[in-house]
């Protein structure tokens, strides 16, 4: 049970949502709430949820409502009305789709995974997960990385930021060495400069109209040298890959700057990420050989495009999800014929040490392997005469009937004098 971003605006998520350290104690108070067996809460600027393991579902439905919308600031109404609600098999599938980041804002960010860990670790270390929840989680973690290793949903780059950086591979090949000069503060260019650096490249210089700022700046990304934008003539030859980020209301890198610039790198591509509106590389430096330039619109199309290919994968990945809920729901529904295996199983071993005692008494002289041969094939001898009956209670447990169910459980037990339960 919860609230996300397509069912309530931040201003609702908001008044949900925890303090961070008050989590804990958060899933704790939840497991005194009637028919609670388990807790588990995921909090993200996105959503607030709730999963429970719960014994009566009407009265735990009630209950968590209450629970959860209590004291919040809001008008009840106004809160219940955001409120979305997933039993069972839909719970389930509910998960495996988030933690897959099939229902994130941007379909395939990796963020969500990692939050969804770090609430179950939360939940465990409350000491709030027990067999269904502890097995669940475990196996939403599992989907995940099939649905990560198995399709192409977080390989294309939905970002602009990053969407700058496949474009520069498309240059240069290998990023590894390059230096990279940062133009103007703009988040999306600091941003770019950051993934550059991830993907190896040496330095990343910064030029700014304020050199304080550019310092500050050039400090975040790793200690680059800073300059004033007066001084991009003495830099902008020395740099591979530029990203421009200013308010300029007209362009910074001019025709003549960049045709020296080109001259004193004899050959070698200078490579032009402009995200500035107005732009502030100007068109005709396009024309020059060596120089590449992408705009924001190009940028743009690049995301646009990956979001086409992500939405295709996750068609791929929903063929994933519905096939580890089957999975998860068969587990689900073996639970309820645990305990009988349980007692059939060790009704069967209480009679087969009986009589292999009563046998070794009247064998003496046996010798310690002659007693391990015994014991081997008496051990072996009930594990295969209860091997059928147990396969068939797990099969019937399968019933999509609970009154039937029942009724197979308790004739198996009849049958086998395992007593009422």
């Amino acid at each position: 049970m919860g609230v996300n971003h397509k069912t309530a605006p931040v201003k609702v998520r908001e008044c949900l949502a925890p303090e961070p350290e008050k989590v804990p104690d958060m899933v704790t108070d939840a497991l005194m709430l009637p028919g609670v067996n388990e807790a588990l809460l995921v909090s993200t600027c996105n959503r607030v949820e709730m999963l429970v393991a719960c014994d009566c579902l009407q009265d735990t439905e009630d209950n968590l409502c209450a629970w959860l919308t209590n004291g919040k600031g809001l008008d009840s109404r106004k809160l219940v009305k955001s409120l979305y609600l997933h039993k069972d098999q839909e719970a389930v599938r509910h998960l495996f789709r988030v933690a897959s980041s099939l229902d994130s804002m941007v379909i395939g960010e990796p963020q969500i995974l990692g939050q969804i860990k770090d609430a179950y670790r939360i939940a465990s270390e409350a000491g709030t997960t027990r067999t269904v929840l502890n097995r669940l989680m475990h196996k939403t973690f599992h989907v995940a990385k099939r649905v990560r290793t198995e399709t192409l949903i977080g390989g294309a780059a939905v970002s602009v930021s990053y969407a700058a950086v496949e474009l520069a591979k498309k240059i240069f090949d290998e990023l590894t060495g390059l230096n990279a000069l940062l133009i103007g503060a703009g988040e999306m260019a600091e941003l770019a400069a950051e993934h550059l650096l991830a993907q190896g490249v040496a330095s990343v210089t910064v030029a700014n109209r304020t050199l304080e700022r550019a310092m500050e700046l050039a400090r975040n990304l790793g200690g680059g040298k800073a300059y004033r934008l007066d001084d991009l003539p003495l830099i902008l030859g020395e740099v591979d890959i530029v990203i421009t980020s200013t308010g300029s209301p007209v362009p910074v890198i001019t025709p003549e700057l960049a045709k020296k610039a080109v001259r004193q790198r004899k050959g070698n591509p200078l490579f032009f990420i402009d995200i500035a509106v107005p732009r502030d590389v100007d068109p005709k430096v396009g024309g020059f050989d060596g120089c590449f330039i992408f705009d924001i619109d190009d940028l743009s199309q690049v995301v646009q495009g990956n979001l086409r290919i992500r939405l295709k994968e996750a068609q791929k990945a929903e063929y994933i999800v519905d096939q580890e809920v089957v999975k998860f729901n068969h587990w689900l529904s073996s639970l309820d014929v645990v305990p009988t295996i349980t007692d059939l199983t060790a009704k069967a071993e209480d009679i087969r040490q009986t009589e292999l005692a009563r046998t070794l008494k009247d064998l003496k002289g046996l010798s310690p392997e002659d007693s391990e041969a015994l014991e081997r094939l008496t051990r072996s001898l009930v594990k295969k005469l209860i091997h059928d009956p147990i396969l068939f209670l797990k099969e019937q447990a399968h019933e999509k009937k609970p009154e039937t169910k029942k009724e197979h459980t308790a004739l198996f037990r009849r049958i086998f004098y395992l007593g009422e339960k």
